[in-house]
C-alpha cells in the first residue's frame, strides 16, 4: 500500500470518527432547553459543514494524480487542523 492510501484511510478513520461524536453532540443537543438547543444547533451546522468539506477532501485525494499528492496533501492538513479546531471548540460549548 502506497503513502497516498494510508493517508486516505488514517483521514477516513478519523473523519468517521468525527461523524460518531457529533451524532453524539446531536443527542446531547436534544436535551437541552429550546434557546440553548438553538445555540447548540449552530455549531452542529458547523460541525456538519466541516465534515462535508472534509469527505470533499477526501475525493480530491482519490482523484488525485501521484504528481498533484503533495499539494492536496498540504490541502488536507489544512482542512484537517480545522475540522479538529471546530471539533474541539463545538465539545467545549457542550460542556458549558
Amino acid at each position: 500500500m502506497n503513502d497516498k492510501e494510508l493517508y486516505k484511510q488514517k483521514k477516513e478513520a478519523q473523519l468517521d470518527q468525527w461523524k460518531a461524536e457529533l451524532d453524539k453532540l446531536k443527542a446531547k443537543a436534544s436535551e437541552e432547553s429550546a434557546d440553548r438547543k438553538r445555540e447548540l444547533n449552530k455549531e452542529i451546522e458547523k460541525l456538519d459543514s466541516k465534515i462535508d468539506e472534509g469527505k470533499a477532501k477526501l475525493a480530491e485525494i482519490e482523484d488525485a494524480s501521484e504528481d498533484a499528492w503533495d499539494s492536496i496533501k498540504q490541502g488536507m492538513d489544512s482542512a484537517w487542523d480545522s475540522l479538529k479546531h471546530a471539533f474541539s471548540d463545538a465539545a467545549s460549548k457542550f460542556k458549558k
